[in-house]
């Protein structure tokens, strides 16, 4: 099978047919960030903090398939400034309160928030009223934190394949719904992986707290998207 080229931030990559361009980069060790995307479901493009320009086009790199020829640019300072901007705004929409946070260290919204340099979004603050829910005997739904990337809609299933989480309502009245039956019956490792797929605090493995100390998470470590450019 040929192989695609393309120009990414002014450097000569390859490709595979049927890659995307966030795949393509990170396997030429340029960094996109993302939200919404995860290795091994499907993209949705619904959180467009990987909007690059495309041939002088924006398109979300999760989705767009490589061509050949393509000229991408992926850092710009419109671009950088528009992620910041997507960040700030998933801040001040629901209700993040990173020291008490059980996720701090190891969330995503909380690791591109450093990686932008922000300290004081640019946004009011917009404080919504939003309920925790015990789904389950292992898993607490603390809605305030959620960011509707919709990684658990497509990851977490029952063993015959039925959604444990759904998008509810539409567009300002968007959440993300729990099925209390099938929470009930999710088991230990299924309930662990619904905490470790969402990228912040919204899906809690319950009586988990702090398991790893302050100074020894992912994000404590090592910035988010290094891990990509040292390739």
């Amino acid at each position: 099978m040929a192989e695609i080229k393309l120009t990414i931030d002014g450097k000569p990559c390859t490709a595979r047919p049927g890659q995307t361009i966030l795949e393509a980069a990170k396997a030429s060790g340029i960094y996109i960030p993302a939200l919404c995307h995860y290795e091994g479901l499907k993209p949705s493009g619904s959180c467009r903090i990987c909007t690059v320009k495309v041939n002088g086009r924006p398109a979300a790199a999760c989705t767009q398939p490589v061509a050949e020829g393509l000229v991408v640019e992926t850092a710009t300072p419109e671009l950088e400034d528009m992620r910041r901007a997507l960040v700030e705004m998933l801040f001040v929409e629901g209700n993040h309160f990173c020291p008490s946070c059980e996720k701090s260290g190891n969330c995503e919204l909380q690791a591109l928030a450093y990686r932008f340099g922000m300290l004081v979004p640019r946004f009011p603050y917009q404080w919504s009223v939003r309920e925790i829910e015990s789904v389950s005997p292992r898993l607490l739904m603390e809605h305030n934190r959620c960011i509707q990337c919709r990684r658990c809609v497509e990851a977490i299933r029952t063993p015959d394949g039925r959604r444990v989480f759904a998008a509810q309502e539409r567009s300002g009245r968007l959440r993300i719904g729990v099925d209390p039956e099938l929470a009930a019956g999710l088991d230990e490792d299924t309930a662990r992986k619904a905490m470790a797929i969402c990228p912040v605090g919204a899906i809690l493995y319950k009586e988990v707290g702090f398991a790893v100390p302050i100074g020894r998470r992912k994000y404590d470590r090592s910035p988010i998207g290094s891990d990509i450019e040292t390739k």
